[in-house]
């Protein structure tokens, strides 16, 4: 047993103990260290965010004073959802371990797939339609000639 993964499985462990969100850890490391940890807290918080990956994240860069976690490496106890994996990819993180597939997480009554496929087009479950472009765009192209910008 990999003993970053039982750390990500003991957080998930303590959730069928304090109900605070689904059954999901996740710990980040570097250098060999956990440096981030995180659980499913959505029911908690009241927050539909608050998955085990993006806390891990953000517990990972408060300690780490960084907002990239380049050369970090992330384990979950399941294939992270579309919120997690954008959440992830922002992060710089590229290596994850997941123990648990997506399918698994259906089989519990977690909806994944159908973000999935509203991802690839085949479902409606909210309306997206652009609106004020003429406006909204003035902002981005001021960012373009701001000379102090940051790029993450």
């Amino acid at each position: 047993m990999n003993e970053y993964m039982m750390a990500a499985i003991d957080l998930a462990e303590k959730n069928l103990e304090t109900n605070d969100g689904g059954p999901f850890g996740a710990v980040i490391i570097k250098d060999g260290v956990i440096v981030g940890r995180g659980r499913n807290t959505v029911l908690r918080d009241n927050d539909p965010t608050s998955h085990a990956e993006v806390s891990a994240i953000r517990d990972a860069c408060k300690n780490l004073n960084t907002y990239s976690l380049e050369g970090c490496t992330l384990y979950t106890t399941c294939y992270p959802c579309p919120m997690c994996l954008g959440a992830i990819i922002w992060s710089n993180i590229s290596k994850v371990y997941y123990g648990n597939t997506k399918e698994d997480a259906d089989m519990i009554g977690f909806r994944d797939d159908d973000i999935y496929d509203f991802i690839k087009g085949n479902n409606k479950m909210i309306d997206l339609e652009q609106l004020d472009r003429e406006e909204t765009i003035k902002t981005f192209n001021k960012f373009i000639n701001k000379e102090d910008k940051t790029i993450y």
